[in-house]
């Protein structure tokens, strides 16, 4: 009888398991599984004062699509801005509202964030966000479902280059040179900050990829053509 009962038990914590909204849906995409010459750069952290601007600029100069994931917060306090980067035909992604760690704080915590930065976005372009990209990198299972269940693809990145960290241009240039290859996302910054190495390393990243020919694409793009 005991040793029913415990399989009972057994059962019913595997069928709840099993069950859970961890879902398949709720993908991470970090680097493209494509034949084609196809690279993603990507914008965390702005709208800023000191760097979205020229960062537009240089990629007006090519003419070229990025996608820009913003913090709702910067982006509540600075409209103009992300209406400069959606009228010029740049993918903006969901980076929550206040740059939290999603793995560390309950679902509701974390739906409160999410739908607050895209309500704002919403407000400002009229369009609904569909990438979202944690603050650090970091998610969990449960992280996923919540994601999932509000329509977003969960983008990380498979070139890091810690502009953030305030490298020398020419050290951030020649990484992304060295190791980026078919598929990539690029993860850049897009800080309050002039010592930002970022716009300075595009001048040199982008005619180095482009003269090996490679294309630059929005995230979506990127992945539009993957199975699901």
């Amino acid at each position: 009888m005991v040793k029913l009962r415990f399989r009972q038990i057994l059962f019913v914590i595997l069928s709840i398991l099993f069950l859970l909204p961890i879902s398949a849906n709720a993908k991470v995409l970090k680097k493209a599984d494509t034949d084609k010459k196809r690279i993603a750069l990507t914008f965390d952290d702005g709208p800023s004062k000191s760097n979205t601007a020229a960062i537009l600029n240089v990629l007006k100069e090519y003419e070229i699509q990025a996608t820009f994931f913003v913090i709702g917060e910067n982006a509540e306090k600075d409209p103009d801005r992300i209406r400069s980067i959606f009228d010029a035909g740049h993918e903006i992604g969901n980076h929550t509202y206040s740059h939290i760690y999603i793995s560390k704080v309950p679902e509701s915590t974390l739906r409160n964030e999410i739908e607050k930065t895209e309500n704002i976005l919403m407000k400002i372009t009229g369009e609904k966000p569909h990438v979202f990209r944690p603050p650090g990198g970091f998610y969990n299972d449960a992280s996923l479902a919540v994601l999932d269940s509000l329509g977003y693809k969960c983008v990380l990145w498979s070139v890091d280059t810690r502009d953030w960290s305030m490298p020398k241009s020419d050290n951030v240039a020649t990484q992304v040179q060295e190791s980026a290859t078919k598929g990539d996302i690029i993860l850049f910054h897009d800080l309050e900050d002039k010592r930002l190495p970022t716009v300075a390393a595009l001048k040199r990243i982008i005619p180095y990829l482009i003269e090996n020919g490679y294309e630059f694409v929005t995230v979506s793009e990127l992945f539009e053509n993957e199975a699901d």
